[in-house]
């Protein structure tokens, strides 16, 4: 393409043929990156799922054997503490620097104006630049000068190798775990162990990409958390006595069989093992077969019971690890003595009264059974469960409402029971200054007066909001008056003299507890002048 002289056409080709290779190379080195990525966030999966195993898992079965076996396992648990403390340092530590090399690649996960993840593609430039970590991890981007805070990294991870090997390295049992540490757990090469002459955070990290730089802190982040792993596992072999066999499984179901109505209770389900070997004994019981204990409870007399004995287990050695157990449960009064009870009921027949289009409260019950498998209903009303045997009922149209209530009494018996009321409308509200209908003051003291308005001996929550009201003064026509407050009538009481009288009428008002019902007229106050 270079030899002799070209005509335009075959250099206009021989151009696009360059491109050609140009857009090519450049969709290979995304292809890479996209593989490098998903590799990653396959790392960054795992290392979460080793996370959620170590920590809901391994970490719970060994806290519960420190707390049962003490002997054993109180030391091996202190230990990890420790250890998981320093890893998850180091951890943290590397989810930092990814975060600060994102940051300085300008690397987004989500776009910016759209808030949807951001491609590969869209990310090329970022996940290839080398510039932030170099800078990271290197004086002046210097290879052979590792900064400050590279040098706190590797000694995180000097701190976690130094800890298992010290604490760990004479325990034959843990001796894995202090090979995989030495191994993994590194940031620098044996002596003569370099691939190439180049230092561990040259190899890693020099002129790296940052899909380089993050897929590297997350392989030492995965290590740690599997070496976390390692020792969880091996701190948690246990050492069965051989002659003690527990061979036996029972499903174990703890439950009251009677419980009281309104108290908490729940089931505990779980798999029991169990052994028949002479070396367990169970005191407490009144017999033992087959490694289990069993003892009649007492039920005279109504009220709560207690229970309570040890379990001693006696391995080869002949030490005996005791393990002492309590019950408490409660004697309540079966369906016949709930049916024998005796008592007196009386109601005011009068006092049966709803209000229309108001939420009205009730409550239901059957003596000893359980409340909350009542149901209520109401025809020409609207019913709202608020609880166990609790509901809400707004009656609308008709001067009586009838409420059935229906369940299971203590026999198992259904039964149902139809109870009517008699639906009133809100009584009329009440204009009042001072909280009273009529007053007696001076002429000046009645601009410093607020109109308002009440339900008085109402039992359910309900306020006024005054909007308006017509004044009037002797020999005067009436007056609007715009809010609540006399303020804004100085001018027109100035004039009043004693004996005069001071209606104000025509109240409106915005009530608030009473839904959307329409208010009747509220009433007139009246002002006798001093």
């Amino acid at each position: 393409m270079a030899k002799g002289k070209q005509t335009p056409r075959q250099k206009m080709i021989n151009l696009m043929y360059l491109v050609f290779i140009a857009m090519m190379a450049l969709n290979i080195d995304v292809e890479i990156i996209r593989s490098y990525y998903d590799s990653t966030r396959a790392l960054n999966e795992t290392r979460h799922l080793t996370e959620d195993k170590n920590q809901d898992i391994f970490e719970v079965t060994l806290e519960a054997k420190a707390q049962q076996v003490p002997d054993t396992y109180a030391q091996p648990w202190e230990q990890y503490k420790v250890l998981k403390g320093k890893i998850d340092g180091l951890v943290g530590s590397a989810e930092e620097i990814k975060g600060i090399l994102k940051k300085n690649s300008e690397f987004f996960d989500k776009d910016p104006k759209t808030g949807k993840d951001m491609d590969v593609s869209e990310n090329f430039s970022a996940l290839n630049n080398n510039e932030a970590t170099t800078e990271y991890f290197f004086k002046e981007g210097d290879e052979n000068s590792p900064s400050p805070k590279a040098l706190e990294l590797k000694k995180k991870m000097d701190d976690v190798r130094a800890y298992i090997v010290s604490t760990f390295g004479n325990n034959p049992q843990l001796l894995k775990l202090v090979d995989r540490a030495n191994r993994s757990i590194v940031a620098e090469y044996p002596q003569g162990k370099s691939p190439n002459g180049k230092t561990w955070f040259q190899n890693k990290f020099y002129h790296q990409p940052l899909i380089a730089a993050i897929s590297n802190l997350e392989i030492i982040q995965n290590d740690a958390r599997n070496v976390q792993s390692d020792a969880l596992a091996l701190m948690l072999q246990e050492k069965v006595d051989a002659s003690i066999k527990f061979n036996q499984y029972e499903a174990i179901v703890s439950a009251p069989s009677d419980i009281q109505s309104g108290k908490k209770a729940e089931a505990v389900i779980m798999l029991g093992t169990y052994s028949n070997s002479n070396k367990i004994s169970i005191s407490g019981v009144s017999r033992q077969e087959n490694g289990k204990g069993y003892l009649p409870l007492n039920t005279g007399g109504l009220g709560e019971k207690k229970i309570g004995g040890v379990i001693t287990l006696t391995d080869a050695t002949g030490k005996a690890q005791q393990f002492p157990f309590t019950h408490t449960y409660n004697v309540i009064a079966g369906p016949q003595q709930v049916k024998l009870e005796k008592g007196l009921l009386l109601s005011a027949d009068k006092m049966n009264v709803m209000y229309r289009g108001l939420e009205n409260p009730v409550t239901g019950s059957i003596l000893g059974a359980d409340n909350s498998q009542l149901s209520l209903s109401a025809p020409g009303a609207v019913v709202k469960n608020t609880g166990k045997g609790k509901w809400n009922v707004t009656p609308s149209t008709g001067n009586t409402v009838q409420l059935t209530l229906s369940g299971v009494d203590p026999t198992g018996s259904r039964v149902s029971q139809v109870f009517e009321y008699r639906i009133k409308g809100i009584p009329r509200p009440q204009g009042q200054i001072r909280s009273k209908a009529v007053n007696s003051m001076p002429a000046e003291s009645i601009k410093n007066q607020i109109v308002t308005a009440a339900l008085p001996d109402f039992d359910f929550p309900v306020s006024f909001t005054v909007n308006s009201f017509i004044l009037k003064l002797p020999g005067r026509a009436g007056t609007m008056i715009q809010g609540s407050s006399l303020s804004a009538a100085e001018g027109l009481t100035r004039n009043l003299r004693p004996g005069d009288v001071v209606y104000i009428y025509d109240i409106q008002a915005t009530a608030t507890g009473l839904g959307n019902q329409r208010l009747k007229e509220i009433s007139p106050v009246v002002i006798n002048v001093q």
